[in-house]
């Protein structure tokens, strides 16, 4: 039996996993520049007077780091081989030995002596150490990068726990700075978690979460159907309304603006207006969405037609109304010719192309009032209020319509049908069952005249 793709609530949405992939190659990108300029600012002399002065901040252990990762994302990204996939996985381990080593000489207040091996360093009263921060989210990103591709138990647990984990020090530690402090957060006099390392960091961050996306718990953020699709929405709005709150309310309270209790006023009011614009707009376009899984029930993916179950919805419907105020109601019944024939010579494209074609013809001929609806592969029905002489005048209407219409110019088979209609005598009972049974027998009667007439 098949399923139109567009049902499969439970798999990735495309459109969404392709701009995934570009913002983590372009994100991996920016990282791997990052990184290169400083680990160049540290190990060659001439190219470090040429690059600003501020990118060795970032320590020559933070910049190993940096790059390891990196190269440990991109061979994770797809297409992916094995082999790919355990070298990225191996890179993990000096990531964790380096944060590891970093934590250890900053809890013990030693050096093992591996700070500075690559290049010195006389700018702090520890050369060469990465900060503690720094320190502490690459060694939960290791372990993140070692199990990027687990799915489920307690491992991918674990990495979409410690990548949360990561994202969440992230936050802090931008947003502390954005929020007043005066430097980037030190951990001692001339040591600190550079600005280029927080986003360098944040950029990674974002990376291994939309590759644990495909095998985590974050999976609804990439599904299709509604859920996904709200929790798309949701998500970047719900991260930053808090920090614009809050910048809001610095700025307000900084500035002298208004007093305090009218600074909390304000902000309360202005959360709770925002909130309900918010809840309106999501109404909304849960309505839509809710309309769309309407359509897809009721409609043929490939023509745009009511499909069987929304044909004979709509056509009952119809005909009770026009049993209710005794009006004639006619049935049509029209059969593609030689679609078989189509789809083995000329392919299954033209044959789809012969049956939009088709469907499109019923569009424009038959009024809106009318319930068009593709009922089987190559077999169409019209229902309407309509008496036998207005169905006749529309199917020759039809008939003429599809002497000029050519969906491929390269076909030799013309578009062409067979057809049978019926209409309903006044204060009749018979049911949609009925008429279209009458009318399907109707149709194979005018396919065998035509079979009969000589070429």
């Amino acid at each position: 039996m098949n399923h139109h793709p567009l049902v499969s609530f439970d798999r990735s949405d495309p459109v969404v996993t392709n701009y995934l992939a570009k913002f983590q190659r372009i994100s991996l990108a920016i990282v791997m520049l990052v990184a290169v300029l400083t680990l160049g600012a540290w190990t060659l002399a001439g190219l470090g007077l040429r690059l600003p002065a501020g990118l060795t901040l970032m320590k020559i252990n933070t910049v190993l780091a940096l790059l390891l990762s990196t190269v440990s994302l991109t061979l994770s990204q797809p297409p992916r081989s094995k082999h790919a996939l355990l070298i990225g996985r191996l890179m993990a381990i000096p990531v964790g030995l380096l944060a590891a080593e970093s934590l250890l000489e900053h809890v013990l207040g030693i050096s093992f002596g591996f700070d500075t091996l690559l290049a010195a360093d006389t700018s702090s009263y520890h050369p060469g150490l990465m900060s503690t921060q720094a320190a502490l989210m690459f060694l939960m990103l290791a372990i993140v990068l070692f199990f990027i591709r687990a799915e489920g138990g307690v491992f991918g647990y674990a990495a979409d726990l410690l990548v949360v984990s990561v994202g969440f020090l992230v936050l802090v530690l931008l947003s502390g700075f954005i929020f007043g402090a005066t430097s980037p957060v030190r951990v001692a006099p001339n040591n600190w978690t550079s600005p280029q390392t927080m986003i360098s960091l944040g950029l990674l961050c974002l990376v291994a979460f939309g590759q644990r996306a495909e095998h985590g718990v974050f999976a609804i953020l990439i599904r299709r159907g509604i859920g996904g699709k709200i929790a798309r929405i949701l998500t970047p709005i719900l991260l930053i309304l808090p920090f614009l709150r809050e910048m809001g309310r610095i700025r307000l309270i900084h500035n002298h603006l208004l007093p305090e209790h009218y600074t909390t006023a304000v902000l309360a009011s202005s959360a709770a207006v925002l909130s309900f614009a918010f809840l309106m707009v999501l109404a909304r376009h849960i309505n839509g969405l809710e309309k769309e899984i309407h359509d897809l029930s009721l409609r043929d993916g490939l023509t745009g037609l009511y499909n069987l179950r929304g044909f004979n919805f709509l056509a009952e419907q119809a005909l009770r109304l026009a049993q209710r105020d005794w009006l004639p109601f006619s049935v049509l019944y029209l059969d593609m010719d030689n679609l078989k024939t189509i789809n083995d010579q000329l392919g299954h494209g033209a044959g789809s192309a012969f049956l939009v074609e088709i469907a499109a013809l019923l569009q424009t001929t038959f009024r809106e009032t009318d319930v068009v609806g593709r009922v089987g592969g190559d077999e169409f029905a019209v229902a309407g209020q309509l008496n036998s002489e207005g169905m006749a005048m529309a199917v020759q209407r039809l008939e003429e319509a599809s002497e000029s219409a050519l969906p491929d110019a390269r076909s030799e088979f013309p578009l062409s049908f067979s057809h049978g209609f019926v209409t309903t005598r006044y204060q009749s009972h018979e049911t949609l069952e009925d008429l279209l049974a009458r009318a399907d027998k109707a149709m194979y009667e005018h396919k065998k005249g035509r079979k009969l007439q000589p070429r």
